[in-house]
């Protein structure tokens, strides 16, 4: 039996309510088969693949699939764990009690949950989406094995546990900028989204495009291909500059038998001059 077939099975084998993709996101039966297997073990799914290629729309197609808010927890260099947690404002607290507020003694007023204890706090099972997770310090993932564990945290002012009322779904995505620690990893179903072949990438831009005239398709996805294959290219093109180039050709009128020749609106897609000029000197092969 093929992988494909067996991932088909395994897909096709959960509840009703198992995520089968949406009609704006186009999944691989490898993909939803990682999500359902995510879902029903009761962890993290950790998404890797090229800048691009819809790691962070999942969350938001499983979200609208299952009928669930989506909460999302966006990574940054300075990002720290305990911020996805709570914050306790002392600042205001130090104003109000300056300014004789009333209630000032309860610092339970002060406590501000994160984007992971609104997930645990929720009245109802939520998708929680932490956004590039590969972003933050090497210890961002070991602070959280606790909380992503046993779905829960302590807050130390008001001698509080925040337990999650539901299991989140929790989506992770990565760009690989960094490698993550092994005790997160065990803790996570992985996938990698491989860029899409010819056939799926034409399935996901008839989502955008239905009516996309099919001769303006093929030679734009030609060139599109063409140009990732060139060996020397720093920033390969992504499946939504390719959207936004199909856009593009659309909106300018432009006759599919020019793509080829004229690389109309080229910046579209190749954002690098090193790259511009690597396309330029192979356009006869493109």
């Amino acid at each position: 039996m093929s992988s494909e077939a067996s991932n088909s099975i395994l897909a096709s084998g959960f509840a009703d309510a198992a995520f089968r993709g949406t009609g704006e996101y186009v999944a691989s039966e490898e993909l939803m088969a990682s999500v359902n297997v995510a879902i029903a073990l009761k962890k993290p799914l950790l998404i890797k693949g090229e800048p691009g290629t819809g790691k962070t729309m999942l969350a938001e197609a499983v979200a609208k699939a299952l009928g669930k808010k989506l909460i999302i927890w966006n990574i940054k260099s300075t990002t720290k764990a305990q911020e996805g947690l709570y914050v306790y404002d002392t600042i205001q607290r130090l104003y109000d009690g300056q300014f004789g507020e009333e209630g000032v003694d309860d610092i339970a007023r002060y406590i501000k949950l994160g984007k992971l204890g609104e997930a645990f706090d929720s009245d109802e099972q939520v998708v929680l989406l932490i956004d590039e997770i590969d972003k933050a310090d090497l210890e961002f993932p070991n602070d959280l094995l606790w909380e992503l564990d046993q779905m829960e945290f302590y807050i130390n002012e008001t001698k509080r546990t925040v337990k999650a009322k539901h299991r989140p779904i929790v989506i992770i995505t990565s760009n690989a900028e960094k490698e993550l620690p092994d005790a997160f990893l065990r803790r996570c179903i992985f996938h990698y989204i491989e860029f899409p072949n010819e056939e799926l990438m034409e399935e996901i831009v008839k989502v955008h495009y239905p009516n996309v005239e099919e001769n303006l398709l093929k030679n734009a996805m030609e060139v599109f291909y063409n140009i990732r294959a060139i060996r020397d290219i720093r920033k390969k093109p992504s499946t939504s500059e390719l959207i936004d180039w199909i856009n593009a050709l659309q909106i300018g009128g432009i006759p599919a038998d020019r793509i080829k020749k004229a690389l109309p609106f080229v910046g579209v897609v190749v954002k690098k001059d090193e790259d511009l000029e690597l396309v330029k000197n192979s356009a006869n092969m493109l």
